[in-house]
Formats: C-alpha cells, structure tokens, sequence
C-alpha cells in the first residue's frame, strides 16, 4: 500500500505476533483487538450508525483513504484502559487519536483529548507526533537536552502506546515516553484552561467514553489496534495459566551474619542486601553468599544452620550507595576445578574510580578454606560506565569452562550511546572469556570459536549483543541452555534464551516491539525472546534459573523468574525442541521484591529479598508439605 506523496517504501512489522493478532501473552495480560485486519467492523463514523466509505481496508491496515471518510470511533466506550496501536502517514499528513469522546459536541476533538499524528517534517503550531495537542509535551532527553523524539519519518510505522486511569495515565511513542499525566487533577484543569478547548465546558471531563481516530485530509494507516479494560489502579491480568501447588519460606530462619548489624557504628540503620547465593562445586556442600555491599559469607547449606563466616570482605573495594544501587558487589562465580585450583571471580564497581566496573580473579587462602586469599587480587577486565545504572553484573561458567559476563548498555534512558548495537564496545552484551589462559597483554584469553573473532572493528570478548541490562542470566545445569532476563525500558520486559552470535534487538526495539526512531529497520536477524510481560503487569524482571533439584517436584524443569515491582514469582515451562513457552504459572506468595535467585550444589534453588533484619533468603517448598 502506498500513501499519496510518500516516498513509498514500508518496512517490515515488529517482531513476535503477525500483524492485527495477539500473542499468547498479550491473550493472557487482557488485551483484545479493536481491528482484525479485514473488517472495519467495531467503529462507525462520530454521531452515525455506519462508516464512511473513504475508509478502507488495505494489505491488513485500516486507511484514511479517500475524501469525505470523516471522523470514526470505537462503536463501544472506555473508562480506565490501555490502547496500542501502529499508525503511517503520509507526507505532510495530520490525523489524531482521541479517548474518552462524548457524543455531546459537533466534532469529537470537542470532548476528547487528541494524541497528534503527523508528519514532523511538516508540522505546524509548535506539535508534534506523540505530544497530547496543546496540553503535554515530552520532556528533555538527559543526555543531549533537546526534546524527545522518537517519530520515524513519513511513510513508516509508528508505535502509540495509551493509558488513561485515575491512578495514572502516560503516552509513549515508540517506546519513549512522551508524557505522564492524571486527568482532573489541578495541573490537568490548568492545562485545559489555558488551552483553545477551554471553551468546551465538557472538554476533558469524560471518564468514559470512545475512541476516535481523525479524519484530517490527509491519508493515514492503521494497524494492530489493541485494546484492554483496566481496573481504576491500572492493575492487569497476570499472564499466567494457573497456580502452582509451591510455596516460600525462609531458607535459614536462626541465620546469624558474622560481623553483621542491622545498625552501623554511626547508628544508621544498615540494609542486608544479599545479591548472589552460589556454592564452589567442591563436594563440601557449602553454600556462599554475597552481599551488594562487598562481603562473601560461606556457611552450611542445613536449613538449621546458624552461623555463617566472612569468606572475603571486599567492602574498601566496592561502591554501594543506596541512591545509585545498581552499583556495588553485582556478581560472583567459582571456578569449574575450585577444588583444585582455588579460584573464584567476582563482578564489582570499584573505588578506584567512579562508575567503573571491575572483574577479578581471587584465591581462597591455603590455610583456611572459608577464608579468601586477602593479598591476591588479578583484575581481568575494567570496564568505564557512563551512568550508575543498566550494569548487568551477572557472571557464570558455561559448560564449557568459560566464564560468561552479562553486562547493560551503560545506563540513562533509551540506550542514548547506542551501545547495544554497537560491537565496537563491551556495553549492551554478554562476554565470553577464557580464565584459564592468556592472550598477549590480557590476564585472558578470547576463545578462538566467539563469533566477533574476526569481525573489524568488533570486541572479540562478545558472545551476544542487543541487551538493555541483563538482570539475572543462568545456565540450566542440565541442558546446558543460557537463559537472561533483560530489564526493559518503558513498556516490556522479556525472557532470552542466548545464543552465540545473537543480537537480541536492543534499542532498535524493547523485547518484541519497534522501539525509537530508528526501530523500523530491517530486523530479519534479531532474535525474539521466548516470552514478555508488559508493564501493568510488573515493571523489572529478576531472571533466574530452571529449577533442577529433587525437593520440590511441581518444579522440575521449569525456568523460575520474578519480577521485582510487583513482588510476583512465576514458573515458565518452555519445550527447547519446539523452542515455545507452554506455560507461565504463577507461584503463591506475599508481595516479594526479589533481587536475585541462586543455587546449591544439589540444585535446590533460592531467592534472595533486600531486608533490615537479615532474613531475606528464601526458598520454595511443597504446598502439601
């Protein structure tokens, strides 16, 4: 399909569902669809019973094509709602989508609030695309301080995402996000009255209405238009097929950390903060324990056990700061043959210098095995970081005796660096080294068969790339499979199953959806993640692991994951073979903002909360037992 006076060339659609469907998750998570790519069935022209002739459908998109089309709404009305649509306009075209439209005025701007759709090239009175006319406009990007824009030009889809509730509502546009806002709140009435539609008395006042898109003159496309009813808090359906018979409970109830007060000396109340619980693979059944503030704990695995020792307290090394806490002791991996060589790895923001991420090796002492080495430390990689947060921070042995390191985009908002597509830097990817030997001038060495080996211009340390900020990834022990849970941006959060070689998309989109403006490229090799939830749902995803212990059988197999906002723990059956998601089940518990799961050495799995009296580990049990 061509718009009139385009540069006519349309690129492909977003990854995942095909076009005008919805995906399993979205099923799940409420949404519906208010055009099904054939029919124009479930809108009508505003104040009629039919639609305008000058509406058409073409190659699955509902078009403005012809004159005298008129103004169409949603035959049925909205209150609280989330509404997700692609538009395409043609050059120097204008359009808009409105909610919350009365019937009670001659045109249905006069009632309901209008998202401009234009061709920014073009646009007239200080708007443009994504801004809500004459009441909000996006913000300053924090890195360069112009306005956000994420409008891709004429010719080319575009992404709106709308959500209107009491508790909040927010426009994004390609996944950025243009603007917040709550209808009838004082800054709102102020807006309005200092807009052209404060001569509507009704303008803006509807808390239910229909959903108009606008005839302007001009040719405009329409596609995938989906829709959910909210609750008034924004709350959505949990995406999930049931629950599972599994519970929680805390893993080491008498636990006493040595050297530990919930009190510091100053008397400032001190968080216990634990971020990675792993064990050395030695045969001693011991399990370790590392805080984001830089101390290790080694202690019995016995759900009796009451007391721990400081394997290693790195603490002069690492920055922690509450206000930046994506910062600090992130990850910690011990070596395949620690029983034999004594090694471990650690992931950490040193003090050395500000926002710089170090991994290091070190050695447990030859006197004591619960004490670490204090004198030896050989740091492998230095990594600059241009923000605090989006550190990744996750390091783990492949099957293959490699060390593989998760790292984030480098931080702010929207990847502003464009590091993740960016081979010619570490940001944005998951590192694949070998600890075992040494490349000329490195304390490692690159595997010859790491895809970017020969590629100019690109790290040789990269393994995968197109990540935001991987937060946790994990091997299933049994399979060998790599999973990564990747934070998103503004609107979804997504499960990875990594592959060599891979790019996972990002910022060209945020999991399986175009993001920015620059999101509408050819994306033929990105690889889909396996499963997303979006941000009504929950807002920042732990990655875990895939359960493979023997005391919780309603567990076998299936890839535990959290999220962190919402305090929801899941369970995700996946078939590699077919490589599709089964089921996402939902495991009962009390709100948890989990940071981390882990593993004992008989792959018993638990998870790890932030806590003032240190009794944040945690792990799952038979609901029967």
């Amino acid at each position: 399909m061509l718009l009139s006076g385009a540069v006519a060339i349309f690129v492909s659609g977003d990854a995942g569902a095909a076009e005008n469907t919805l995906s399993d998750s979205e099923e799940k998570a409420g949404w519906k669809l208010l055009f099904d790519g054939e029919s124009t069935d479930g809108w009508r022209n505003y104040k009629k019973d039919t639609i305008g002739d000058g509406w058409v459908v073409e190659d699955g998109a509902l078009v403005r094509a012809e004159k005298g089309a008129g103004d169409i709404i949603s035959k049925d009305k909205y209150g609280s709602f989330e509404l997700s649509l692609d538009y395409k306009i043609s050059e120097g075209g204008n359009s808009g989508i409105m909610f919350h439209v009365t019937e009670d005025n001659p045109k249905p701007w006069q009632s309901g609030p209008e998202i401009q759709i234009l061709d920014n090239a073009s646009a007239k009175e200080g708007q443009k695309a994504g801004w809500l006319y004459q009441l909000y406009s996006p913000g300053k990007d924090r890195v360069s301080g112009e306005t956000l824009d994420a409008t891709r030009p004429a010719g080319e889809w575009n992404h709106v995402q709308l959500r209107v509730t009491p508790a909040q509502s927010e426009i994004n546009l390609n996944g950025y996000r243009y603007a917040t806002f709550r209808k009838g709140s004082k800054q709102w009435d102020k807006k309005v009255a200092e807009s052209k539609f404060s001569k509507y008395d009704g303008f803006g006042k509807a808390t239910k209405g229909h959903i108009a898109l606008q005839d302007h003159g001009n040719r405009v496309a329409f596609r995938n238009i989906k829709i959910r009813e909210l609750p008034d808090d924004g709350k959505a359906p949990e995406p999930i097929d049931g629950e599972l018979p599994v519970a929680v409970e805390q893993a080491f109830p008498n636990m006493k950390w040595a050297d530990w007060s919930p009190v510091s000396e100053e008397g400032e109340l001190q968080e216990f903060r634990p971020i990675v619980l792993t064990h050395a693979n030695d045969g001693s059944g011991r399990t370790f324990l590392a805080t984001q503030q830089g101390v290790i704990y080694v202690f019995d695995k016995d759900a009796s056990a009451s007391s721990s020792k400081v394997f290693a307290d790195l603490r002069d090394k690492v920055v922690y700061n509450p206000k930046q806490n994506e910062e600090g002791f992130l990850g910690l991996a011990f070596h395949p043959d620690y029983k034999d060589n004594g090694e471990f790895f650690a992931y950490y923001t040193t003090t050395d210098k500000p926002h710089t991420s170090v991994i290091s090796r070190f050695k447990v002492s030859k006197e004591n095995p619960d004490k670490a080495d204090p004198e030896f430390e050989e740091e492998l990689l230095r990594i600059p970081q241009p923000f605090w947060n989006h550190n990744g921070g996750t390091i783990a042995f492949g099957p293959d005796g490699y060390l593989y390191i998760g790292l984030g985009d480098g931080g702010a908002a929207n990847d502003p660096h464009g590091n993740a597509q960016n081979l010619g830097t570490l940001l944005g990817s998951i590192l694949r080294i070998d600890v075992d030997n040494k490349d000329s001038g490195k304390n490692y060495a690159i595997p010859k068969d790491n895809p970017f080996v020969n590629k100019e211009g690109a790290k040789p340390e990269i393994y995968a790339y197109g990540v935001r900020n991987i937060w946790r990834l994990a091997f299933d022990r049994e399979t060998g499979t790599l999973w990564a849970g990747d934070v998103g941006q503004n609107l979804w959060e997504e499960i990875d199953i990594v592959k060599k070689g891979g790019n996972y998309g990002w910022n060209l989109r945020e999991s399986m959806h175009g993001f920015g403006p620059n999101g509408s490229d050819s994306r033929k090799n990105l690889i889909d993640p396996i499963w997303e939830y979006d941000h009504q749902v929950g807002k920042s995803i732990t990655g875990g692991t895939v359960y493979r212990g023997s005391k919780v059988p309603e567990l076998k197999g299936k890839y535990l994951y959290a999220d962190y906002v919402s305090g929801t723990i899941y369970a995700l059956t996946y078939d590699e073979k077919t490589g599709k998601v089964i089921a996402n089940e939902l495991i009962p518990s009390q709100k948890m903002p989990i940071l981390s799961f882990g593993e004992d050495e008989d792959g018993e799995v638990y998870f790890l909360m932030a806590t003032a009296n240190g009794k944040g580990v945690y792990r799952f049990k038979s609901a029967s037992n």
